[in-house]
């Protein structure tokens, strides 16, 4: 018997790319233009990028996690408390930093676009790796590629 194997259509994987890229984008022209200290500006940079990082880490301990690994309470610790550290300095910078609130809340709302993204990308990207390995598998096992494919 032939596994069905279920794609994450082109448009969708598009859309994700695109999507993590505008957020990028609009974060950075948010700092490019950002008035006021470039302390503030490299604490919010710091800041994004930890956010970030942290959203992949975490993103990929929860997939592995659903998928049966298990992870000592350790990295479990790393992961949901860089998480957590991560959104609550950024969020607290931004709180506090001498700007128009006009600002602030765009430097907010394109910030979580960017996390949000980020969770959205690294799952669309996992899901591609996990068709991979299936096809490849089951490629392996009986010497025929798996129907009902989508591209």
């Amino acid at each position: 018997m032939q596994a069905t194997i279920r794609r994450d259509t082109r448009a969708w994987r598009a859309q994700v790319w695109i999507s993590f890229g505008l957020a990028g984008l609009l974060c950075a022209s948010g700092l490019v233009w950002l008035p006021g200290d470039g302390l503030d500006r490299a604490f919010i940079v710091m800041g994004y990028a930890f956010s970030l990082s942290s959203a992949f880490a975490l993103a990929k301990a929860i997939r592995d996690g659903e998928a049966g690994s298990r992870d000592t309470p350790g990295w479990r610790l790393v992961v949901w408390g860089g998480f957590a550290t991560a959104l609550a300095m950024t969020a607290w910078g931004l709180w506090k930093m001498g700007i128009n609130p006009t600002w602030k809340a765009y430097l907010a709302v394109s910030w979580l676009y960017l996390i949000s993204s980020a969770f959205t990308l690294a799952k669309t990207l996992r899901d591609q790796l996990e068709c991979e390995r299936a096809e490849s598998s089951s490629t392996d096992r009986d010497g025929a590629r798996p129907t009902g494919v989508m591209q």
